[in-house]
């Protein structure tokens, strides 16, 4: 393990000939370093913050319930799922600020989410003293989402840095977070909007995420100095790779399509005649089934291949919205089996999102990598729920639409990922590699690109571009470890 670690560590600094300028790294001695150990707090500390950010807010699909109920705030649906859509935007938006100041030596990983931390907490007071529409969009949207953007984007590279071969696991059991809080806190939300009011609903949710993040931010320690991570907040230079293009294809559409499920399942169950709590229950079961079934995607991912288990979720996830949720979800069995189902798999993007990004343009280089892909997603987390919302019809068939254009967008994004997993087995097979070196390659593109440079295979040096084309197309039905 130690020898993987070094050979691992020593390529890291090599792995993007396109970065200008970029930092010099000085990794450090790897010899006291194990996969895991005080990996293991990091993680739970994670995966608290996970559970108070974005566990919170998928809390909001009970709150847009209410507000479409009640018209708490006007009657203008499409103003409440812009909060949600903004909510969501503006933490990815904040992506170059949050890698600049992880980077920045006064600042560093942990005061990063502590600034967070105190923005979160000033959106849900001031969402409890909120009288029109414009100030949850101010608070609840805007404010939220920038603290939630701080918190999320500083710890999110940080999982894969204590974990080599285990780096899936771990990484979905930190992101699993976010299912567990959002049972935990949909169910809750619910109930204290029924026995306290709206108001201190916001309150009791902010001092309770104060605290709980304040805690876990105290236990957490990164390894950027140690592996050399290249804080670079505007890398332009990776889109011109085409795996990080087809990577980005697939996180836009998957991150659509995930927002319109996690925030209209609530609201559709009410709209086919499921009470508020009924519906809560369904929304909380969803959450459930996240939490559950991120990890099992992280463990599966490490044996079966991260490409492999991803595409697979995507491609189950849009079946299931195509087939179950549009023509067999009216009653609430029928929508607890189909929540239970689909939310195993409908968020694999966040389970795997870490792993893939370390496979498409290598460890070092995760933060910059993200930091792009966090602002290419940016209007398609903005608009989703409003798309979603615009295109809610009335009748008993009025989420039809809906219906269809989520479970499109899923298998439009499973062959934009199937494709990614082509070119990665293309990659693989222009050069020769033992077991060990491969297995290096797979979870790090940086280990493979320099391989690519030092020997490229030279066995038909005459192949023409049919046989290269073909070469390419096959990883898209080769069963292959990717």
């Amino acid at each position: 393990m130690a020898e993987s670690d070094k050979q691992l560590e020593s390529n890291e600094s090599s792995n993007d000939s396109s970065i200008e300028n970029a930092p010099e790294t000085n990794p450090q001695s790897q010899g006291d370093f194990k996969e895991g150990g005080y990996g293991w707090v990091v993680i739970f500390s994670i995966w608290l913050l996970n559970a108070h950010t974005w566990g919170l807010n998928s809390t909001f699909a009970v709150f847009l319930a209410y507000y479409l109920r009640t018209g708490t705030f006007g009657t203008s649906q499409l103003g409440y799922a812009f909060v949600g859509g903004l909510s969501i935007s503006i933490a990815l938006l904040v992506s170059p600020l949050a890698t600049t100041l992880v980077g920045w030596k006064r600042c560093g990983t942990r005061l990063t989410i502590f600034i967070g931390i105190v923005l979160q907490t000033i959106a849900f007071i001031g969402s409890s003293f909120a009288t029109e529409l414009w100030h949850l969009l101010l608070s609840q949207g805007v404010a939220f989402g920038f603290g939630m953007g701080l918190i999320f984007v500083a710890s999110a590279s940080v999982p894969p840095q204590w974990f080599v071969k285990r780096r899936s696991f771990a990484n979905a059991i930190a992101v699993s977070g976010s299912g567990f809080g959002g049972l935990c806190y949909s169910l809750a939300t619910n109930a204290m909007i029924a026995h306290v009011g709206l108001p201190w609903a916001f309150r009791i949710l902010a001092i309770i995420c104060f605290v709980v993040n304040s805690v876990a931010v105290m236990l957490i320690r990164d390894r950027n100095e140690a592996i050399g991570s290249i804080h670079v907040a505007f890398n332009w230079g990776l889109f011109r790779r085409p795996p990080f293009l087809l990577f980005q294809a697939w996180m836009v559409l998957s991150l659509i399509a995930y927002i319109i499920l996690v925030f209209s399942i609530v609201d559709y169950c009410q709209f086919v005649g499921l009470s508020a709590s009924q519906a809560s229950l369904v929304g909380a079961l969803f959450n459930l089934s996240q939490g559950l079934g991120r990890p099992m995607i992280g463990l599966s991912s490490d044996s079966v291949g991260r490409l492999n288990i991803a595409n697979l979720c995507t491609l189950f996830c849009g079946l299931l919205c195509m087939f179950v949720w549009t023509f067999g979800t009216k009653s609430l069995a029928a929508c607890i089996v189909f929540a239970l189902l689909s939310g195993c798999v409908a968020g694999v993007i966040w389970a795997t999102v870490a792993p893939i990004c370390a496979e498409v343009v290598g460890l070092a280089l995760i933060p910059s990598a993200l930091s792009m892909t966090w602002l290419v997603l940016v209007l398609p987390a903005t608009f989703a729920e409003v798309i979603a919302v615009s295109l809610r019809g009335p009748g008993p068939r009025g989420y039809l639409h809906v219906q269809l254009l989520t479970a499109s967008l899923y298998l439009g994004a499973f062959v934009f990922g199937w494709a990614l997993r082509a070119w990665k087995v293309w990659e693989l097979e222009q050069v020769r590699l033992s077991k060990e070196q491969r297995e290096l390659a797979i979870r790090d593109d940086g280990v493979l690109a320099s391989a690519l440079e030092q020997e490229p295979r030279i066995d038909a040096p005459q192949s023409t571009a049919a046989q290269r084309r073909f070469s390419m197309l096959k990883g898209l039905w080769v069963i292959e470890r990717v």
